[in-house]
């Protein structure tokens, strides 16, 4: 066990490389994770990481569906935290359901968010993140798309296409807590802030913003702008990142209630004893993997 909080960082540094051990953290995990992890990034910068590491091991912390993925694209051994830190929008789409709308609108092509178990991935025709979603819908050649699961960033992206998008009822319950009154109240308290909010958002929220982007693209963003304020509209983790990234810039949540609760289930003392241990692994039957590795690579591809 880890000791004291002075010792926990050295621990988990000095096993990872005795293990020879990739740590890749999502943008929303807790600091702790953040400060030891090799790569902190978005699920596109994640995936990346994943599929082009030479590490023999990974640990990945986040949510299943982040592991699942690094586990298809890379082949390595994969371990989790924390296993039972799933996702409720991944959770609210399955594969006979997914079959079942296939069959309603059979000229359409399944683009599926990331945010989803790997048998969705497996009866998909293309993965997608928040940070490349428009592009893929525009890329594929079908006029007709079932976008599955999300329907925050489904809705944004069928504003932004000729395409006939068709969206799935599933939501994330972090960011659908954001209401309109909180970007306006949040103004109020902070005049000349800009906003920026995730994709996934109610397109209320969305439509009051001054930026819609994804995690990646907010640190990309507030690197780049010249402001010095900002609302975000997204899981309070992400501050973390944005002030590391951008010192002497100001960051406001844009409501008290962006936490999601699985992100924060995996801390130091847990991706201690994974690391020693070499718990928590990942398994993918092989036939799904098989078929949720070729719409993951196409993603890859088009992107």
């Amino acid at each position: 066990m880890i000791e004291n909080k002075e010792s926990w960082k050295e621990e988990i540094l000095t096993l990872k490389e005795k293990k020879g051990a990739l740590i890749l953290s999502h943008n929303y995990q807790l600091p702790e994770i953040q400060e030891v992890a090799d790569f902190v990034g978005d699920s596109l910068e994640l995936s990346l990481e994943a599929k082009k590491t030479e590490r023999k091991l990974i640990v990945f912390c986040g949510v299943y569906f982040m592991a699942e993925v690094a586990k298809i694209l890379s082949g390595k051994k994969v371990l989790m935290p924390v296993l039972t830190a799933g996702c409720p929008l991944a959770n609210m789409a399955t594969r006979e359901a997914v079959l079942r709308m296939k069959e309603e609108h059979p000229r359409a092509a399944v683009v599926t968010y990331i945010n989803s178990s790997a048998e969705v991935k497996a009866v998909s025709d293309v993965i997608c993140t928040s940070a490349n979603a428009l592009k893929i819908v525009e890329s594929v050649p079908e006029k007709e798309i079932i976008f599955v699961p999300d329907q925050g960033l489904g809705s944004w992206v069928k504003e932004h296409t000729d395409k006939l998008v068709y969206l799935w009822p599933g939501f994330c319950p972090t960011h659908f807590r954001i209401m309109a009154a909180d970007i306006q109240k949040a103004r109020s308290l902070h005049p000349g802030a800009k906003v920026l909010v995730h994709p996934e958002c109610r397109p209320e929220v969305r439509n009051l913003a001054d930026q819609v982007l994804g995690t990646g693209g907010m640190v990309r963003f507030v690197k780049n702008d010249t402001s010095s304020s900002y609302i975000i509209g997204t899981e309070e983790g992400m501050l973390y990142r944005l002030r590391k990234e951008a010192p002497g810039k100001q960051f406001f949540l844009a409501s008290p209630l962006l936490l999601c609760p699985n992100m924060k289930k995996t801390d130091a003392s847990a991706l201690y004893q994974c690391l020693k241990e070499e718990t928590g692994e990942v398994e993918v039957r092989e036939d799904i993997a098989l078929l949720a590795r070729k719409s993951l690579l196409r993603m890859l591809e088009l992107t």
